[in-house]
């Protein structure tokens, strides 16, 4: 054997004792189930999330397989955090605000009255504290948060009375979650949380008196326009509501790198292509309901806005002043929208003052 064979032989050893040493992530696969809170084949919602599902499994060349289950097809829909975090199921797609019992600074994860619309929301997650702060909101659940959606700003809500004070509020008995739904009861009214395929057949029923949901495309879908008769804007309590992909924390440590970088990757898809398709669908929805069922479409009273403005941070202050955790969200969001809302100010505010005829 040549001096430079024997030199060779013991690294090609080395090599070969660490190249079969290595993971052999290419071989793993992976066949996970996700539920959600939206009705089957609901549209946008449902179907973005079976669309998520697809994107995952051809990225991963097949080694992530995903199998989406609809609100109550697997488990019931308000019970897919549970789920989620028990890890009887590895996935879930919902709304941060739909958990705000177990951890109510989730709210801020999803909609704040008043708050950031989807184009600060994505900034403070993205490039902010914001998904810093809501992966340590969940951490103690074992459940690993991406942002998996935004409907833009949601219209106020059905009604089936005239809003003409803060004095219509009062005993309104409205379906409304999370921090809008305190600041309704602050105003005197009851909030109902009751999820998306349960509105329609309240709403009728009058076993409550108002509805807020999304916006004109699935507002219209639903029929609500049959059960209320007035149609309120703007979305003071939901301006820019994130939709979640949340994943079991042990599943989540059970892929490999690339295979967590591929389910991140597809959830900013979905944040980015939901929000695409709400914009677009609202807009023929809204002209829709107007000019073919002659929906009532008003706006709420500017001394209601304002009210509604006071009560909405009396409850901030007073929800912080409950939870260390709550305070240290609130402040990371308020900070950061004194900045992006200077920002909107001079740029999407007078951009659409100047383009006005």
């Amino acid at each position: 054997m040549s001096k430079l064979a024997r030199w060779l032989s013991p690294v090609i050893g080395a090599l070969a004792v660490a190249v079969t040493s290595l993971p052999s992530y290419a071989a793993d696969t992976f066949n996970w189930k996700m539920v959600t809170t939206w009705p089957p084949n609901f549209p946008i919602f449902q179907t973005g999330v079976v669309r998520f599902a697809k994107d995952v499994e051809t990225m991963s060349n097949g080694r992530i397989k995903i199998q989406v289950f609809a609100g109550g097809e697997l488990v019931p829909p308000l019970q897919t955090f549970d789920a989620v975090s028990q890890g009887t199921i590895e996935l879930g797609h919902g709304a941060a605000y739909y958990w705000a019992g177990k951890v109510p600074a989730a709210q801020f994860m999803s909609a704040v009255p008043f708050g950031m619309t989807a184009k600060g929301m994505n900034a403070w997650f993205y490039n902010g504290d914001g998904l810093k702060l809501w992966q340590e909101a969940y951490a103690p659940f074992n459940v690993v948060p991406f942002p998996g959606g935004n409907t833009g700003v949601q219209m106020g809500g059905w009604f089936n009375k005239k809003i003409e004070s803060v004095q219509d509020l009062q005993g309104l008995k409205m379906r409304i979650p999370g921090l809008g739904g305190k600041v309704i009861a602050k105003a005197g009214g009851t909030p109902v949380l009751l999820a998306g395929g349960e509105i329609y057949t309240a709403l009728e029923r009058k076993t409550i008196d108002a509805t807020e949901w999304v916006g004109p495309f699935h507002d219209e879908r639903l029929g609500l326009y049959r059960a209320a008769q007035y149609y309120y804007y703007p979305g003071w309590h939901e301006p820019g509501t994130v939709l979640e992909v949340i994943v079991n924390k042990k599943a989540w440590d059970s892929l490999p790198p690339d295979l967590q970088k591929i389910v991140e990757s597809a959830a900013s898809s979905l944040n980015v292509t939901m929000y695409a398709e709400f914009e677009a669908s609202n807009n023929k929805a809204l002209r829709e309901l107007k000019e073919k069922y002659k929906v009532n479409v008003l706006p709420f009273p500017p001394e209601v806005l304002k009210e509604l403005r006071r009560l909405t941070k009396e409850v901030l202050t007073e929800e912080s002043a409950k939870d260390p955790l709550f305070k240290k969200v609130y402040d990371s969001f308020t900070a950061f929208q004194a900045d992006n809302d200077a920002w909107t100010t001079v740029s999407d505010d007078a951009y659409s003052e100047a383009s006005k005829e």
